[in-house]
């Protein structure tokens, strides 16, 4: 009867490392042990570390803790003595063990997590990028900077680790010191360090300063043109991190480079991706709305045939897409030759009507400066595009505008539109503007 009750207990115990009950529908369920449950996630510990208290955490999660300036332990409450987070092997073991029992519930075993890169660890590896650009050894370099890239692919953990400790701005030295050379000589090395980049956004000012030379600049354009489908990628994300900065003198020099706005339009026109359409978006906006822009740089992508471009992508796309290609139109529609593709497009009017009050406050903001753009400077006596935008029931939207309220500048330039449409409304019979795309015959 003792051997009985004790073989009981022992499987009591077994059962107890399951903690298996059954749900409301009476089958059996798989709970976590309290010990493998992170004390701040309540989650099975994938990568348990234990601080100074004693008390074992998720790794992740302490870290992020911590990171939010708390230097106190979370369960007992005392103050750190040390933020050092000690590998719990013992606890890491059973839980693997646990999961490889527990396979026929669907758990899966938790890989054994690697050692997080230090900053040591780190500085370590930048400084031998630099003595690399220095003796202009591509190869080592190379095998550096993948070096780099896959810490910083392995966890989140070791990218903010790198990231914070400069990793921009030497990879960014790097690719400047590189393209010094002719780039045929330095393609692999070059294309290696433009992939690291992208992983280290944003960019400081150090960073962005020598990516703004003007032989980094030309690396830039280089792969925008003639890279592979990565590298013009890699090569458009980059700029858009350089024109972001506040020295205009850049995004000059750079809209007057050989082969850059050819190179941007492509990627419109050619997407890769979304990411890189809305870069190369962004690179646009800042090259037309720059105080100082040479006017020819502005016709060149007018006769590109940008305006229809934008049009057509508009006709359909998401919020983020839609903001940058009205932002781009609308600078492009302060030119006249801008102006004058858009009075030609016949879809100028239903696809500016229709994004006011459907995309966002920014969409419509830009919608309606363009609309104001086109109709103020109408020199047609019939109207033109004053009926056309009555026609598709731009009146109603624009007064439901005023009502529901918009920024100040909008509300401007409203008002100008409604006297303007007002003086032709009698000459047509506003339809729904729900029935904008009706019996429109696209351009294209």
């Amino acid at each position: 009867m003792m051997i009985s009750s004790w073989k009981r207990r022992r499987a009591a115990r077994r059962a107890g490392k399951l903690e298996q009950k059954r749900n409301e529908n009476g089958e059996m369920e798989l709970t976590i042990p309290r010990d493998f449950r992170c004390p701040i996630s309540l989650d099975l510990m994938k990568d348990p570390v234990t601080l100074s208290t004693g008390i074992t955490y998720d790794r992740e999660n302490i870290e992020k803790w911590i990171e939010a300036g708390n230097f106190t332990c979370p369960i007992t409450n005392q103050v750190l003595r040390s933020f050092e987070l000690i590998p719990n092997h013992m606890i890491r073991k059973r839980i693997q063990d646990w999961c490889v029992e527990n396979q026929s519930y669907g758990v899966e075993r938790i890989p054994t997590p690697r050692v997080p890169v230090s900053s040591m660890d780190v500085l370590e590896i930048l400084s031998k990028i630099n003595a690399t650009c220095k003796k202009q050894d591509g190869e080592g370099c190379r095998d550096l900077v993948v070096k780099i890239k896959s810490l910083a692919k392995e966890s989140e953990r070791n990218k903010r680790c790198i990231v914070t400790n400069g990793a921009g701005s030497v990879l960014s030295e790097a690719l400047e010191a590189f393209s010094r050379a002719p780039f045929d000589e330095n393609v692999e090395v070059l294309e290696e360090i433009l992939s690291a980049l992208t992983i280290m956004f944003p960019f400081d000012e150090e960073a962005k300063g020598f990516l703004g030379s003007s032989s980094a600049m030309h690396c830039l354009i280089w792969f925008l043109s003639s890279g592979d489908l990565s590298g013009r990628r890699n090569a458009v994300l980059a700029l858009r991190e350089l024109v972001s900065s506040s020295d205009q003198r850049k995004v000059n020099e750079l809209s007057e480079m050989e082969g850059a706005i050819e190179a941007l339009f492509k990627l419109i026109k050619d997407p890769i991706c979304p990411t890189s359409t809305k870069a190369s978006l962004t690179v646009i906006y800042h090259i037309i709305t720059s105080p100082s822009t040479n006017e020819k740089q502005v016709a060149k992508l007018v006769n590109l045939g940008l305006v229809s471009l934008l049009l057509e992508t508009l006709v359909e796309t998401e919020r983020g897409m839609s903001e940058k290609a009205l932002g781009v139109l609308d600078g492009i529609c302060n030119s006249e030759e801008g102006r004058e593709m858009a009075y030609n497009n016949a879809l100028s009017m239903p696809v500016l009507v229709k994004k006011i009050l459907r995309v966002s406050n920014l969409a419509t903001d830009f919608s309606v400066s363009i609309l104001w753009k086109l109709c103020k400077n109408e020199r047609r006596e019939d109207g033109g595009v004053l009926v056309e935008a009555l026609q598709v029931g731009a009146f109603q939207k624009l007064l439901l505008l005023l009502q529901l309220g918009c920024v100040d500048k909008t509300k401007e330039n409203v008002s100008e539109l409604l006297k303007l449409l007002n003086l032709h409304r009698n000459k047509i019979e506003c339809v729904d503007p729900m029935d904008n795309f009706k019996d429109l015959k696209r351009p294209f």
